[in-house]
């Protein structure tokens, strides 16, 4: 299996109508989706145990059982966004994850020792393989497809918009925290005549960069966020903060804070939620972002309290659908290049990752937000770009 001919023909289980399998066909029917039904977004059961699986442990006994190869759809980014249109996972609510929701409103799981585990998890996977799943530029955040046709065009559309929003101008001196492959910097660096510096927590994404932009005032720093104390006269962090922890929004705020000159502006572009609870998919948290977590508005506006003044709040994202579907793309064609190496494990884990993630962002429960934040306010006020 893999490459973009994916399919789900598959001998389909012949379940029997247990009390579960009866409430998992109810709720699915509600949704609009049916066990071993015609439509794309259908689930072809394959093996006993996922409604079982789905009642004990939620999200997490989907994308598992997903990954085991005991369900297929056609479109999974269909099923999810059905799934979260319908609320469903508001009416499933397992009991084995309430260790894991305690875990995350109670403990700090992204300590300064702690904040390196998703860099050797996630990226330090193989420049190679996101290389093949990205844009030139390996820019692994949501594109800005306004005026874009290709997923280069919407990832150089975002930069110059983040550009713009700062108001860079030669000679700045442009912090980049969580900096990735230096996608940000190296534009800014070319069209706006910045120096800049970087901070990221993963070391092939360091080494990559300081290769791939010797001639340019670039500095890629392996270091986390909290050791920053110089000034800067613009800070951005683009796809960073959800790696952050809301038991670290009011220091992460603060660090930034001390880094901006006065008349600074620092944006931050990130990932969101819609409730303010400290919480986050275990699926994803277990196998894609380990301690990851997602901020709400309303904890973001706690943490810049008395530091910054909110000058504008930008939310694209629909455009982190359109986005994943192309990363998805590319995924699927690359695939046949890595098939003996990562598996047909990591196939389906990955291919999951993606489409659900798309169809999340397509039902509306989560979000892409830039914030442009002020020491201060902007004198007479600031003028957003688009």
């Amino acid at each position: 299996m893999g490459s973009a001919e994916y399919t789900t023909e598959r001998t389909p289980y012949i379940y029997h109508h247990s009390s579960l399998h009866r409430l998992l066909l109810d709720l699915l029917a509600s949704a609009g989706i049916e066990v071993n039904g015609s439509h794309p977004w259908d689930i072809q059961l394959h093996a006993s145990g996922v409604p079982e699986r789905i009642f004990a442990e939620g999200s997490l006994g989907l994308g598992e059982s997903y990954v085991a190869g005991a369900w297929d759809a056609e479109r999974p980014d269909e099923l999810i966004c059905r799934l979260l249109q319908a609320r469903l996972h508001e009416k499933v609510r397992p009991s084995r994850l309430i260790f894991h929701a305690l875990k995350a409103r109670w403990l700090n799981r992204q300590t300064s020792k702690r904040a390196w585990q998703v860099g050797e998890v996630h990226y330090d996977l193989g420049n190679d393989f996101y290389a093949a799943m990205l844009d030139p530029r390996m820019t692994y955040t949501c594109g800005y497809w306004h005026n874009a046709t290709t997923l280069e065009q919407a990832q150089e559309a975002k930069l110059d918009l983040v550009c713009r929003k700062l108001g860079l101008k030669p000679g700045m001196r442009v912090l980049d925290i969580g900096c990735g492959w230096g996608s940000f910097m190296s534009y800014a660096a070319e069209h706006y005549g910045v120096e800049c510096v970087g901070v990221t927590i993963s070391r092939e994404q360091a080494e990559w960069a300081r290769q791939r932009y010797p001639g340019l005032p670039l500095e890629f720093r392996l270091q986390d966020y909290r050791d920053l104390n110089e000034p800067f006269d613009r800070i951005v962090s683009i796809g960073m903060f959800e790696h952050v922890g809301h038991k670290n929004y009011r220091t992460y705020m603060e660090v930034a804070h001390r880094c901006l000159k006065e008349q600074g502006l620092f944006l931050l572009h990130t990932i969101g939620k819609n409730l303010r609870r400290p919480h986050t998919d275990p699926w994803i948290d277990k196998y894609i972002f380990p301690n990851g977590e997602l901020p709400s508005i309303g904890q973001i506006g706690d943490a810049v309290d008395n530091l910054f003044v909110v000058e504008d709040l930008h939310n694209f994202g629909a455009d982190y659908d359109q986005t994943l579907m192309a990363w998805h793309a590319n995924f699927e064609q690359a695939w046949p290049g890595f098939r003996d190496e990562l598996g047909e494990r990591f196939y389906r884990m990955w291919r999951y990752y993606l489409l659900a993630c798309a169809g999340a962002f397509r039902a509306r429960e989560i979000q892409l937000w830039q914030w442009v934040l002020a020491k201060g306010g902007v004198d007479q006020g600031y003028r957003r770009v688009s």
